[in-house]
């Protein structure tokens, strides 16, 4: 009740915490909705406010210029470490300047850059024989689902140097643990919006216990991986939420409170006039163009990355990865989708399609 009663300069209160359990499976519409009434809103939980903001002007705060008061903090942590562990993507301080280290050392190395250039053309080839042949058969493609298992057939084989053949052949144990990875995604997530969520997990009942028995599968999956790779290794055969740790004030002029989840939203930045222009949620390409020359946004305008010391490592990877396969397919094909209702989403960390992407694909040549 304090939170709620409390006004002075803080962000405009837009409802309880529990209205995104009602809105969840439309969450990221909802959270638009919201954001083009107010570009920094707040909703109230029992103990403490969340705040959102789609001003870039205050995620360039959060991120960059106070970074050290905004960091994943308890509330975020005790969320995703069940699916992230003690990773990168959950921890603060120490531990976390420790992986990013390790890693911003690794990604930089050009051996690795040229080794995931090779890897992404591979499979980009495995992608597009996939793809030739179900048009040759005149069968619909899920282009999601390709895309997802060529990435993360990439990924595996750069970071880890071990072929999980998602894309090219059946791989029971890469597919189970792929839809465990992303039904855990889903679940976790949908932890921000459920306040009920620990007493279930204590329960082990619904979505919970279904979590349980999906990072069983992932576990399962990834020590067998250490495994492989501890054998490789003696054998030579080697081949997007924070947290106020202080009182602030952000660069709008609403207060935040110690305790605060500070929380930008990527979705609606995109989709709303006020950062996007008239024509926010129309496709034009050409937004991106200065005198037919790619013009870069500013990280903390087009956020997918993050920014700030937190921005992906694997950026110019992904990058890379999407030109690779954006320029063979295109050459190769063409594409009309099989059915023209509007697409929805699953919400989680990650952004899927919930239904995938049908497509028929036509050779060019």
């Amino acid at each position: 009740m304090r939170e709620l009663l409390s006004n002075n300069q803080r962000p405009p209160v837009a409802g309880p915490i529990f209205n995104q359990l009602i809105h969840f499976n439309h969450l990221f519409d909802y959270q638009t909705l919201l954001a083009r009434r107010y570009s920094t809103y707040r909703m109230i939980v029992p103990t403490h406010s969340e705040i959102y903001t789609a001003d870039p002007v205050n995620i360039e705060y959060i991120l960059k210029t106070n970074f050290s008061n905004y960091g994943k903090g308890e509330y975020n942590y005790r969320i995703m470490r069940y699916l992230f562990g003690d990773g990168i993507f959950a921890v603060d301080g120490e531990k976390w300047r420790h992986q990013r280290n390790l890693a911003s050392f690794e990604f930089s190395t050009k051996v690795l850059k040229d080794f995931g250039t090779s890897i992404f053309r591979r499979n980009a080839v495995k992608l597009i024989m996939k793809i030739s042949a179900a048009a040759g058969a005149k069968q619909i493609v899920d282009m999601q689902d390709l895309l997802m298992k060529s990435t993360l057939d990439s990924i595996f084989k750069v970071g880890f140097g071990v072929e999980l053949y998602t894309l090219s052949g059946p791989n029971d144990s890469g597919n189970s643990f792929t839809k465990a990875f992303d039904d855990s995604n889903g679940i976790v997530y949908w932890c921000y919006a459920d306040i009920l969520w620990k007493v279930k997990r204590f329960l082990n009942v619904g979505l919970e216990a279904s979590l349980k028995r999906n990072l069983k599968t992932i576990d399962n999956f990834i020590f067998e991986l250490i495994r492989l790779k501890k054998e490789q290794m003696k054998t030579g055969m080697i081949d997007d939420g924070k947290c106020a740790s202080e009182d602030d004030i952000l660069p709008d002029g609403f207060r935040v409170k110690k305790g605060d989840g500070v929380n930008y939203l990527t979705y609606a930045m995109g989709r709303t006039t006020y950062i996007s222009g008239d024509a926010a949620e129309t496709f034009l390409p050409e937004r991106w163009l200065d005198d037919e020359v790619f013009r870069p946004e500013s990280p903390f305008k087009f956020t997918a990355f993050q920014a700030g010391p937190r921005i992906c490592l694997g950026k110019e990877f992904a990058y890379r990865q999407m030109k690779i396969l954006a320029a063979l397919l295109v050459h190769f094909f063409k594409f009309r989708l099989v059915d023209e209702k509007d697409a929805t989403y699953w919400t989680m960390f990650t952004l899927h399609m919930d239904q995938g992407l049908h497509l028929r694909a036509l050779p060019r040549f």
